[in-house]
């Protein structure tokens, strides 16, 4: 009884908030960079051939900082991994603005401060959701929905606060506005200091490394969040360039209807689901976004028309919207004793995928002489996968396992 009435006293929205902005730090790390290419070159005299080892070195790092999670997460506690993911996100940005200048040679100082932040967001990849999912809210799928929402309003956030900052003060004061950012991270980690974490499952009741690995079920859900992260990343990540040869528009015109509009309509998408979700089934929604994802692929590649082509990359933010948040509360329900090796294992597949595909997508364009709509064509085929996994689940894995026997049961006899 008294438990429960120390549960009641603690203020999990404290919580919710720091997670909240633990995504939007990640937006922030992910997005800002690349604003600053074009200054780079002309200030540090970089080319572009090394300019593009940037968004690699990032992405890299916060894959090995995935897999490294599955083994010292846990060990560690969750306080002091998030608490050092917006250190390290804070301290990446800021030497971001010194090291250039410091070092011989500024693009090591940058790759430096890259490295950093990428460790910093790879840490928030992991463990936000787990450590939302352990508190005591109802509506867990819409909570998870709403929190990785605030990852699209951090990216619409930096992209809109760059363009203005630098259209009111100048391009050339851009380690002004490296630190003003940095400070979101900085009084995030006091957030993450005071507010109430629990453990998503006690000592010795999870599973082990080696457990998810014999599940059939586990590899369904990794194939899950590969198509995830690769539908969504393949769109996203090159809706700028998508936008400017449709329609024929400027850079920064590109960069607003683009990326901004894909990231405004992805998260709306996340507050709808959010608020919707105790109406829907997430696995039938999924599909439905599924289908539609296809078909906005589809839009986008083949039609002649410039504005149903746009229209395609826009409503491609919707359907994309639910897909790594709803995969993520699925494994919690079918999966529930997988701790946080899964979560990590979670993050390691999503942000695979949504490595992997950009690349493949530019390296299709380029073999059918530039053409970006038949590199998109060809990246239909991850929304047409996540499809085929989510029949799978419903045919094959449709019951909820309630312990651990049940849960081994589903996995390979010995």
């Amino acid at each position: 009884m008294k438990g429960a009435v120390m549960t009641k006293q603690k203020n999990y929205k404290r919580t919710l908030i720091a997670c909240y902005l633990g995504f939007v730090t990640q937006a922030i790390s992910a997005n800002f960079a690349p604003l600053l290419f074009v200054t780079f070159t002309k200030t540090y005299e970089i080319g572009f051939e090394k300019i593009a080892l940037i968004p690699l070195v990032f992405y890299l790092t916060q894959l090995l900082i995935d897999l490294a999670a599955t083994k010292f997460a846990d060990k560690i506690g969750y306080r002091a991994c998030v608490i050092s993911s917006q250190v390290l996100s804070a301290a990446g940005l800021v030497l971001m603005a010194i090291l250039p200048e410091l070092l011989p040679v500024p693009f090591v100082g940058i790759l430096i401060s890259v490295v950093l932040y990428a460790m910093g967001s790879g840490l928030v990849e992991v463990l936000v959701s787990p450590i939302v999912e352990a508190c005591p809210f109802e509506n867990k799928d819409g909570m998870m929905s709403l929190l990785h929402s605030f990852y699209c309003w951090g990216a619409v956030g930096v992209i809109l606060g760059s363009t203005l900052f630098f259209a009111l003060f100048g391009v050339e004061n851009w380690k002004i506005l490296t630190v003003i950012w940095a400070l979101i991270p900085l009084i995030n980690a006091f957030n993450f200091i005071s507010c109430p974490i629990e453990r998503l499952i006690e000592d010795g009741e999870g599973m082990h490394t080696r457990q998810l690995l014999r599940l059939p079920l586990f590899w369904l859900l990794i194939l899950l969040m590969v198509c995830a992260g690769a539908s969504e990343a393949s769109m996203a990540q090159w809706a700028s360039a998508f936008t400017e040869s449709a329609m024929g528009v400027s850079k920064t015109v590109g960069d607003l209807a683009g990326p901004c509009l894909f990231a405004v309509f992805m998260g709306i998408s996340r507050i709808l689901y959010g608020k919707l979700s105790e109406k829907l089934d997430l696995t039938k929604t999924m599909l439905a976004c599924g289908i539609l994802c296809v078909i906005c692929y589809l839009m986008a590649s083949l039609s002649a028309i410039p504005v149903i082509g746009l229209a395609g990359c826009a409503l491609c933010g919707v359907s994309v919207g639910i897909m790594w948040p709803g995969t993520i509360s699925i494994s919690s329900q079918k999966c529930p004793k997988g701790g946080t090796a899964m979560f990590a294992f979670l993050a390691l597949a999503g942000d695979l995928g949504a490595t992997v595909s950009p690349t493949m997508v530019g390296a299709i364009s380029n073999v059918f002489d530039g053409s970006l709509k038949t590199g998109l064509l060809v990246a239909t085929a991850f929304p047409m996968m996540l499809i085929l996994g989510l029949i799978i689940l419903r045919w094959k894995f449709n019951k909820t396992p309630k312990s651990m026997q049940e849960l081994r049961e589903m996995g390979p006899k010995d």
